[in-house]
């Protein structure tokens, strides 16, 4: 993939993350909020190269924090959510030569959102004591699994239309 078609690319993900992000948002039980821009954070995983995926993956979620009042995270988000992305991809190309291509999706997707239940657990753990935010797992969790979801079923549709292709 060009570098100009890479940075293209990247720069509609981070948009599309932050706009899917931004659509729909469910208070938390702890300041804050369930959305659906972790399916594109693993696209970004899935289709880029890691630098490109870590940078469309944590931009776009940081902007969609920053845009809707939550700038603390930003800085938080950045990070997880570009590890999310590195996980996709690193994890799926370790383990599609080795098993069925959905299997290996399924495996990277899960392990990436375990990171981003992980690592919002341990910076709102700082943020507001340990204790209180175990209350923020169980909306992450189903924030993880509706973000891998939707992520599986929209790679899915892209490599039926044979779009994997066009971007590379």
């Amino acid at each position: 993939m060009k570098t100009a078609k890479k940075l293209a690319l990247s720069a509609m993900l981070a948009a599309l993350a932050c706009v899917t992000t931004m659509v729909i948002k469910i208070p938390s039980p702890l300041k804050g909020y369930i959305n659906l821009g972790d399916c594109i954070v693993l696209l970004s995983g899935w289709i880029l190269p890691p630098g490109y995926g870590f940078l469309a993956a944590g931009v776009g979620s940081a902007l969609a924090d920053i845009f809707s009042g939550y700038a603390v995270y930003a800085p938080a988000t950045f990070v997880i959510k570009g590890l999310m992305a590195i996980i996709a991809y690193f994890i799926f190309k370790i383990l599609s030569p080795k098993m069925k291509e959905f299997t290996a999706r399924l495996i990277s997707g899960t392990l990436a959102e375990t990171e981003m239940i992980l690592g919002y657990f341990v910076f709102e753990g700082f943020m507001y004591g340990f204790s209180p935010s175990l209350v923020n797992i169980p909306a992450n969790a189903v924030q993880g699994v509706a973000g891998l979801i939707i992520g599986i079923i929209l790679i899915k549709i892209i490599k039926k239309q044979n779009l994997i292709k066009i971007l590379k």
